[in-house]
Parts: C-alpha cells; structure tokens; sequence
C-alpha cells in the first residue's frame, strides 16, 4: 500500500472490445469507441468461429500490462447460443513479447485462470480472480520493452460466445535492460508413467518462480498426494527445496478441501479417494518466490495411497507409484529467453482421456418415464409416505448445470413398488468399478443398492441443503460377460428431507489400471457373496 503513495512513470492505456463503428456501420478497431443513444453502442463483445483466433491486445513498447478481465459465455445451450459454446480449455491463451514467434505464456485460458478440467471455479486470489467462475481477472504484471499481443486461438469445433475484455497497460519511456519477462507456461501428462516425476518446469537462466496451478485425476483407489515437491535450482544434485507431500506444498495439511486464500487454495475438489476424482489447486509465491540465477527444475514425487489388487505388496499402504493424469500451469519472471521446452497441445489432446467402460443413461431406458413436457412444467413429484399418496412417475428432465439429461423418479408407497431397476451389460471379463451418478438435494431419499440381488454395501442417503452431482461407488469386481440388473429401492429419508425421489443421471463401469489386470489377486473372487469395494481411507 505504501508505494501507491510514491510516484508512477508512465501512461495507463487498455486493449478493450468496446464497440468502435466504422463508415460503413460495422466494427473498425480504427474507430474512437460508440457512445450514443444508438443500442450498437452496447455492442461491446465478439463471436470468434471455431479455429479461430482473436487478437485482444497488440501494442508497442515499452510497458507493462497490470491487469486482464475477461468473460464470455459458458459452454453450455443460451439463448444467445443455442447450441452451447467454447469450453475455457478448448481457448489457448497465448501472449507474444518483442515479436517472438514463441509465446511467453500459452495455457488453456480456463487453466491460466486456475479453472481447470474445463470446469468454471470461483478463484478468490491475489493475483486470480475469478468472480462467480464467470469473469477471469489476474493481476499480475507483464513488462516488454518493444511489443506486446494478446490472443486467444478458440481450439473448438464451437463458437466462442460473446467475448468481452478489458487489458490495462502503463505505456513506458523505458525499462531497464535487466527486467524479467513473466512467463506461464501449461504442461500434462495422461496418465503419468509408472512412478516417473511429474515436471511442473524446467528452465535455465536467471529468475524467480512465482506460481503453480495443478490439478490431478485419480486413475486409482485412495489418495493420490503422498509425493514431495522437489526443486533443484542452479544444478543442484540434490533438490535445495525438498517438501512433505502435495497437500503440504498448497499449505494445506492431512488431505485436501475446497478452500480460497489470497495465496493459496483448492477451487475445484469433488471426492476423495474414488476412481474418476478430481482436485485442482492453486499456490502463489507471492511473499516467498524460488529465486534461481542458472537454471530451476520444480518435480512432484507421484507416489501415493494404493488399493491392495493394484500393487506388489497386495495390502494397502503409503507409498505406491502411481498412474493418474496430471495437468498444471507454471508462473515465474525470468531474464531472457526461457529453455522449458513444452508446448500445449491441441485441445483435442487436452481433453481427459474417457475411462468409462459402459454408461448408462437412465433417462433413455424404456422405463414408462414421461419425457414430453417441457422442464418449467415438470412438477416434483414426490411420496410423503401417506395412503393416496401419488403413484409412480419417472420424468426426463434437463438441468444443465449438473447433468444434460437426469431422471427423476418419486416412490409410491400404497403399490408395493418403492425401487428402480437398471439393467446394464458387460461385454468382457476384466476388472471393473461399479458406480451410479446422481444428485443429491433437499427433497431425495435414502436407497438401498443391490445388483442381481446381493446388497451392496450401506443404504445410500442422498439428501443435501441444496441440489449437487455426486458420484456413489460401491463395487470393485470381475464380472462375466452378460447383462446385469441393479436395483435402488427406497427406504426412508433424511429427517431434514421433504421427499423420497431419486434423481440419477447414469449407472456407470469404470476402468480399472492395467496393472490389476496383470496382478489378476481378486480375478477368481465370486463378488456375489465377497463383495469388494476398496475405498478410499
């Protein structure tokens, strides 16, 4: 706060869409910016077509860019895009210093704002913020002595929606020789190889580094985040920072939640321990930069927490190589020209690979669901556990912020039928993970899970204050080939809740590692009376 009260060289400028109406009515970024009564003067954001790119900022230097803001539309149908848009990891933010043809910092746009698996998440940050997922601001400052572009290369195959911005630069008469460039640069690996580090970057010459975003996938059972961060800096032999373990590297302490600090922070964290999870997390080395004057290198260890069928020992312990998909963006000023020699792929490869075996998509199962209605008409249909109460109604329904298509089904309690059955196919014996995504939310039910009459584990409740996906998983095992039935009966609700339904969007087969194919411990196990499901501790 104190140098606010020193003084400032320089001229503040911004790159802006603002609507600028050329002779003939259209855009001309010639123009002075449109301000009359005339509604084109609100006209202030562009669509850029899939594969694309939009230029937001190209000027000469010296100067230093202080501030970014961008938003545009989600991916999902609007009535400005009726058929969805751009997802934020399919647009490559790249930015160009003093005309090089490599750019400084190229990260997916959501990624470099810490929204990563193309999900949007709020960010509450020093440097990040991301106010309600929606509206991407950093603040970190970016000199160049002779010139400075700003793009966005929209990798989909969809439009990019209504794209608006704001970049904020102060115009120098100089800047000394010796000033660091800001860097970013993204880097993944789906899946990591058996036991090998996870680089987050490496790079010689003089610097300091100043920021991770990471996010992970689970491929496996239990905790993912028992590997230390390591970071040789200038030909260290070994690493000068040695930490702890991942969580302790983020400052958090025995595991991870959903947190946001000015420093550090997990903005996206659905569940712990399950096959398919997801975490990302940012840390800012805002206070406490990693100096380096030759060369840095910053690895994560990939060990971890392991069920028994997936490693040597055949038991679960600590301290396991594992395969999960790892992604992150690395921060940091340097003198000169970075050596970190990986680029972003294309979106297409940035994409998660599918690790789903069989999906089934309840709501397109013949189960005398209603599906013709509009989603304003749909009432909630639920049993109160009272004689005449409603019969059973099964309903289609969309509700785009958590699944596409979801069914909602409500128990009738005066019929003797109280459960939903969902037969599902397996077409190879191999190791597998049973799992159903559903909602949870104010008005649903507790259920009791079977699968060809053997119960599955403790009844599920699915009662939440307010409505959210969740995954359940309740069975690791080798199925043979055929066509299975499980089973949802409802058995009462949550004394908070006002109603029994269901609303579940999927019964889903999940891939298990290769490795426990090749262990093969629980192949010949009969799931039917030694039900396994290894779950996370």
């Amino acid at each position: 706060m104190g140098s606010l009260a020193s003084p400032m060289n320089g001229r503040s400028m911004r790159a802006t869409s603002t609507f600028r109406e050329g002779a003939d009515g259209n855009y001309d970024p010639t123009a002075p910016p449109k301000s009359d009564l005339e509604e084109k003067s609100n006209r202030d954001n562009f669509r850029v077509p899939g594969g694309a790119t939009h230029v937001i900022m190209d000027v000469e230097g010296p100067g230093v860019v202080t501030h970014m803001w961008i938003t545009f539309l989600g991916p999902e149908p609007h009535p400005w895009a009726k058929d969805g848009s751009a997802n934020h990891q399919e647009l490559l933010l790249q930015i160009f210093y003093d005309g090089n043809e490599r750019p400084g910092v190229e990260a997916p746009l959501g990624d470099f704002f810490a929204g990563c698996f193309g999900k949007r998440s709020e960010v509450i940050s020093i440097p990040v913020v991301v106010e309600g997922g929606d509206a991407y601001n950093c603040f970190w400052h970016m000199p160049f002595q002779k010139s400075c572009r700003i793009q966005i290369v929209n990798q989909s195959e969809k439009q990019l929606s209504l794209l608006y911005y704001n970049v904020d630069w102060i115009k120098k008469d100089s800047l000394p020789a010796d000033t660091p460039y800001f860097y970013a640069q993204y880097n993944q690996s789906y899946p990591l190889e058996t036991g090998k580090p996870y680089t987050i970057l490496e790079t010689t010459g003089k610097g300091h580094y100043v920021g991770t975003v990471f996010s992970v996938r689970t491929r496996s059972p239990y905790w993912f985040g028992e590997g230390d961060e390591m970071i040789s800096i200038d030909g260290d032999e070994i690493p000068s920072v040695w930490g702890t373990g991942t969580e302790d590297y983020f400052l958090s302490a025995w595991g991870m939640e959903k947190s946001l600090t000015p420093f550090f922070g997990v903005q996206y964290f659905d569940q712990f321990g399950i096959v398919g999870g997801h975490t990302s997390a940012y840390r800012w080395h805002i206070n406490d930069p990693f100096v380096f004057n030759e060369s840095f290198k910053f690895d994560f260890e990939t060990f971890g927490w392991m069920s028994p069928d997936e490693n040597d020992a055949n038991r679960p312990h600590s301290w396991n190589p594992r395969e999960d998909d790892y992604a992150s963006v690395a921060f940091w000023y340097q003198t000169g020209t970075p050596t970190f020699s990986a680029r972003a792929p294309h979106a297409k490869e940035r994409a998660l690979p599918n690790i789903e075996r069989n999906v089934v998509v309840v709501s397109s199962l013949p189960l005398g669901q209603r599906n013709d209605l509009d989603e304003q008409e749909l009432p909630r249909l639920e049993y109160d556990g009272r004689k005449g109460s409603s019969p059973t109604e099964m309903e289609v329904q969309r509700y785009s912020d958590l699944f596409e298509h979801y069914l909602l089904y409500s128990p009738a309690g005066t019929d003797g039928r109280n459960s939903l059955e969902i037969p599902f196919e397996v077409l190879e014996k191999e190791p597998l993970r049973l799992l159903i995504k559903v909602a949870t939310g104010p008005d649903l039910g507790i259920y009791r899970v079977s699968l060809e009459g053997v119960e599955l584990g403790d009844a599920m409740d699915f009662y939440s204050p307010t409505v959210q996906d969740r995954e359940f998983h309740f069975l690791d095992f080798w199925p043979e080939p055929g066509t299975y039935t499980l089973r949802l009966e409802c058995v009462g609700k949550n004394h908070l809740s006002s109603g029994h339904a269901l609303l579940i969007e999927s019964v889903r087969l999940r891939e298990r590692r290769p490795r426990v194919k090749a262990y093969g411990y629980e192949k010949d196990n009969d799931w039917r009376t030694n039900p396994i499901y290894h779950a996370g501790t």
